[in-house]
Formats: structure tokens, sequence, C-alpha cells
């Protein structure tokens, strides 16, 4: 009869500490994927809406830098597409997401 008893209590304190455990992995899964949000996601999120509000505000005249290097000047915009104007005259059409800055953004504020 006392080996029932003890073997009822073991099998209690079994199962509380297996359900402990589960509990605390589900915290920890839970602040990983939080952690996971705040450094990975919420950033790369804030910079594409950066870029979109860049690429809608893009001017007539404005000089810019495309992603590949090609320094220009903005000659026409279209829905999608944008005309530039490069050194020598020539004309370069590309996708408004090939548009990586203004060159006003690159220059420092004190030119000295």
């Amino acid at each position: 009869m006392n080996l029932n008893i003890i073997l009822q209590a073991v099998e209690q304190t079994q199962q509380q500490g297996a359900s402990n455990g589960m509990v605390q992995q589900i915290v920890l899964i839970v602040v990983i994927l939080v952690i996971f949000y705040f450094f990975m996601i919420r950033p790369q999120m804030k910079r594409s809406k950066e870029q979109k509000k860049f690429r809608e505000s893009l001017q007539k005249g404005q000089k810019v830098v495309t992603i590949g290097g090609i320094h220009g000047k903005i000659a026409e915009i279209q829905e999608s597409t944008v005309t530039i104007e490069v050194e020598g005259g020539g004309r370069l059409r590309m996708e408004k997401t090939a548009i990586a800055s203004s060159i006003s953004d690159q220059l420092p504020d004190s030119a000295n």
C-alpha cells in the first residue's frame, strides 16, 4: 500500500515537471519570435516604407544615383519608369525601383 502511494506521488511530480517544461519551452519560443520581429522584420519594413516614399517623391530635374551606380538627372517620370539624362546627353529609361538615392541626400551638411 505504501508503495502505491509513493508511485502515485512520483507520477504526479513527473507530470507537473513535464507541464512546467512545456510552458517554459513555449515561453522561450515566444520570446525568440518577439526578438526576431523587433531586430529583423520591423527594421526591414521601415526601410521598405522609406524607399517607397522616396520613389514616390521623385521629381523632374532631381539628381539621382541608381542601384548600379549610374549618376544622372531625371528628365521624365512615368508611372513605373523614369528616364534619366546622363553625362554627354544620353538618356536611360529604367524602373523607379532602380533609383537608389538622391545625390543631394549623399552630400555632407557642411561643405567647406
